[in-house]
C-alpha cells in the first residue's frame, strides 16, 4: 500500500525467518513508525536502507503476516537533520497508533530517534549504527539495535587479514576520525591486534572534512604500512584514496568501513575505487543466512533493476532489522509495548544477518554477530569473508594492484 502526503507506507507480514500462527482476525494493520533522508547529503544510502525496509515489509506481507496483521510503514523524511527526525517522527506517533519505531539512516540521525522513542516509551530498531558508546553510557530500555558494533568490526578485520595469502598485512596504520565512532573504532582495532602478529606502526587522528592527507599519506607510507584502516565518511575516503593515487602509495590493503559501502563510492572513483574493501559491512549477497535468497529475488523482481544487479550491503541490514520486528512482534503475541520489549530482549532472532540476540544494553550479545567482509570488485560490492559459492562471493584481491595498473 502507499500513502500520499509525504509518508510512504508499505503493507506486510511474515518474513524469511519468522514462521506465522494462527491468524487474528479483524484487528487491522500494526503501524511502525519511521523516517529517513529521501533528501539532502544523506538522501542516497538513505533510499536504499528505506529499500531494504520496503522490500522486508512487502516480504511479511506476501507471506501471511505477523499472526494475520499486516505491518503498515508510515516513512516521513529528515532530510539528513536530527531534529527534523524528532519533529517528523512526533507527528507520526501523534496522528497514529504506532507499536513500533525504526531508526533513520547514520549514527547521528539513530541516536536522535532512539532518544525519542526512549521518551515515549517505544520500542526502536535502529540499524547502520555501529558506535557502541550511546549503548553503555545512556542505559536504554527502549532501543535495540540489530546492527555490527565497533567490537564486531575489530574481530572481523582480524579474521579477515588471518586468511590472507601468502602473508596477511602485518603492519597496519590507524587513521584515526576524530569523532566519538572514529575514537571508538581505532581503540577497538588497536586492542584487538595488540598482542599479535600484527602490529600498529602508525595511527593518527583526523578531522571530518578533511581535503588534505598528504601528511597522513607521507608518514604511512615512511612507516611501510602494508594495510591502512578508518572508517572515514564517503567524501573523505574518496579524497583520501584519490591522494594515495597522486602520491603513489600502494598499500597492500586498504581497509574503509563506511566510506567504501555506497555506490557513489564507485561512481566517484571508478577503477580507482575497486578492491578497497571493508570489514564492517553487516550483510552482502554472498551470505548463506536465513532470507538472504529471499531478499535477492525481491530486489531483482524490482521494475528497473537488472538480472545481474548487485544490491549494496544497507539494503540487506535493513531488510534483516524487519526480520527481527516480524520475529519479536509474533513472540510478543501482542502489540503493549512492554510485550514487545520483553520479547526483544528474550528471543534470539533468525535473519540474513545471521542468529543473534540482544545484550543488557540493546546491542547484538558479543561474539553473535560477525560483519560480513566485502571488496569493490569490477564495480560491485562482493563478498570476500566469510567464504562461500555464492555467485555474489570472490577471493580477496590481495595484494591490491597498483592505482596506476587498475
Amino acid at each position: 500500500m502507499l500513502q500520499t502526503g509525504g509518508a510512504t507506507v508499505a503493507g506486510a507480514a511474515g518474513l524469511a525467518g519468522c514462521t506465522t500462527t494462527t491468524t487474528s482476525s479483524g484487528e487491522g494493520p500494526i503501524t511502525i513508525g519511521a523516517t529517513m533522508p529521501k533528501t539532502g547529503p544523506l538522501s542516497a544510502t538513505g533510499k536504499s536502507v528505506l529499500q531494504g525496509y520496503e522490500l522486508g515489509v512487502e516480504y511479511v506481507n506476501n507471506n501471511g503476516g505477523v499472526d494475520g496483521r499486516e505491518l503498515e510503514l508510515i516513512v516521513k523524511d529528515d532530510e539528513g537533520e536530527a531534529k527534523t527526525a524528532r519533529t517528523k517522527l512526533r507527528e507520526i506517533v501523534s496522528n497514529n497508533d504506532v507499536a513500533m519505531l525504526w531508526g533513520s539512516f547514520s549514527s547521528l540521525l539513530v541516536t536522535a530517534g532512539s532518544a525519542f522513542a526512549e521518551q515515549q516509551e517505544l520500542p526502536f530498531l535502529g540499524s547502520t549504527f555501529a558506535y557502541m558508546e550511546p549503548h553503555e553510557e545512556k542505559d536504554y530500555e527502549w532501543t535495540f539495535a540489530p546492527f555490527m558494533k565497533s567490537r564486531d568490526i575489530a574481530r572481523a578485520t582480524k579474521e579477515w587479514f588471518d586468511t590472507l595469502q601468502p602473508e596477511p598485512p602485518r603492519r597496519l596504520a590507524i587513521w584515526e576520525l576524530n569523532s566519538g565512532w572514529g575514537n571508538e573504532m581505532a581503540e577497538y582495532w588497536t586492542d584487538t591486534f595488540e598482542g599479535t602478529d600484527y602490529e600498529v606502526v602508525f595511527r593518527e587522528k583526523y578531522s571530518l572534512g578533511t581535503s588534505d592527507f598528504a601528511s597522513l599519506i607521507s608518514q604511512t607510507k615512511s612507516k611501510n604500512a602494508d594495510a591502512v584502516l578508518s572508517n572515514p565518511v564517503p567524501p573523505d575516503g574518496i579524497t583520501a584514496v584519490r591522494q594515495m593515487k597522486t602520491q603513489g602509495y600502494n598499500p597492500k590493503l586498504i581497509n574503509f568501513v563506511r566510506a567504501s559501502d555506497p555506490r557513489s563510492w564507485i561512481s566517484a572513483l571508478g577503477d580507482t575505487g575497486n578492491y578497497v574493501g571493508s570489514s564492517g559491512v553487516g550483510w552482502l549477497g554472498g551470505l548463506d543466512t536465513t532470507g538472504t535468497d529471499d531478499l535477492l529475488d525481491l530486489y531483482h523482481e524490482q521494475d528497473g533493476v537488472s538480472e545481474d544487479a548487485v544490491p549494496i550491503d544497507v539494503v540487506g541490514d535493513a531488510f534483516g532489522l524487519v526480520q527481527v520486528a516480524a520475529q519479536a512482534l509474533e513472540a510478543a503475541g501482542s502489540t503493549e509495548n512492554t510485550e514487545i520489549q520483553n520479547a526483544l530482549r528474550e528471543e534470539r532472532f533468525d535473519t540474513v544477518l545471521g542468529k543473534f540476540g540482544f545484550d543488557d544494553t540493546g546491542m547484538p550479545a558479543q561474539g553473535e554477530i560477525t560483519p560480513a567482509c566485502g571488496q569493490w570488485y569490477e564495480g560491485d560490492p562482493m563478498l570476500v569473508h566469510p567464504e562461500t559459492d555464492s555467485e555474489y562471493s570472490v577471493d580477496t584481491v590481495y595484494p591490491m594492484p597498483p592505482f596506476d595498473g587498475r
